[in-house]
């Protein structure tokens, strides 16, 4: 897998966005139960609370940095590390699904509306005719009866993907992918928002804003009910910690850390 490195007290994967398509499809290849989360500040702030939601991230076989905070901070606080850029989720499904026609390799769609399930399935029938997309799913928005979820991970692994999508939100997404490790038979990646902007039902921000960082005020000013919290708190949590643990490097110091 690939080498990861500390951000705060999650450890995110590095490579370039080419090695990460490679280091899936040879999990997807290896048929092992294993799970990759896309990381951005909200998630990394998350892990700093959460004693138990950073084990979940420890436990990844992969831990992409999606946030472009998140692949900046990398080379902040770890010297002598070559820029790492932001593999983000919405860059690297589509990536993923042609990599995936090309290899032979099934995927299996897992989380938000039969709307947005159907858009993608059509995208992806006129663009990559020789995907085999093998089960689509879009689980109810409560959580489930233990008999639903056996019924619904027994068809999973009915349907036998390669790879298997999810997009439940985070942390929700990630805690469900740690939670069936071992019980779904296939590589999970928890890429969230990825799923409606594929479907071509959310529209991205160009590529000059996204360079601007400027991605979470697009969301927050298309959602800014649901979303204010989680960006304008937890973005300047992670400056407040990221501006800590910089001046404990400055001055010798290691900042305080939390334990596993």
């Amino acid at each position: 897998m690939l080498p990861k490195l500390p951000v705060l007290d999650s450890w995110i994967s590095t490579g370039a966005p080419a090695d990460f398509v490679a280091a899936i499809l040879k999990l997807g290849a290896m048929r092992t139960s294993a799970y990759v989360c896309f990381a951005n500040v909200h998630m990394v702030v998350e892990a700093q609370r959460d004693a138990g939601f950073r084990r979940i991230l420890r436990q990844a076989a992969l831990v992409a940095p999606d946030g472009s905070p998140v692949a900046a901070a990398v080379g902040w606080l770890n010297a002598d590390t070559p820029p790492q850029p932001r593999v983000a989720g919405m860059d690297l499904l589509p990536e993923l699904l042609s990599a995936a026609a090309a290899s032979g390799q099934s995927v299996y769609f897992y989380g938000t509306t039969e709307a947005v399930l159907a858009a993608m399935v059509a995208r992806a029938g006129r663009e990559l005719p020789a995907l085999r997309v093998v089960g689509t799913c879009s689980p109810p928005f409560r959580p489930l009866t233990p008999a639903e979820d056996a019924a619904e991970v027994a068809a999973i692994n009915a349907a036998d993907p390669d790879l298997l999508f999810v997009a439940l939100g985070c942390p929700r997404q990630e805690r469900w992918m740690a939670a069936h490790q071992d019980r779904v038979r296939a590589c999970m990646l928890g890429v969230g928002q990825a799923f409606p902007v594929y479907a071509g039902l959310e529209p991205r921000l160009p590529l000059w804003a996204r360079r601007l960082w400027l991605e979470w005020a697009y969301r927050l000013w298309l959602e800014p009910r649901r979303l204010w919290k989680r960006y304008l708190l937890t973005n300047s949590r992670f400056v407040y910690l990221l501006a800590r643990r910089s001046l404990a490097h400055l001055v010798g110091r290691p900042a305080p850390r939390a334990t596993a």
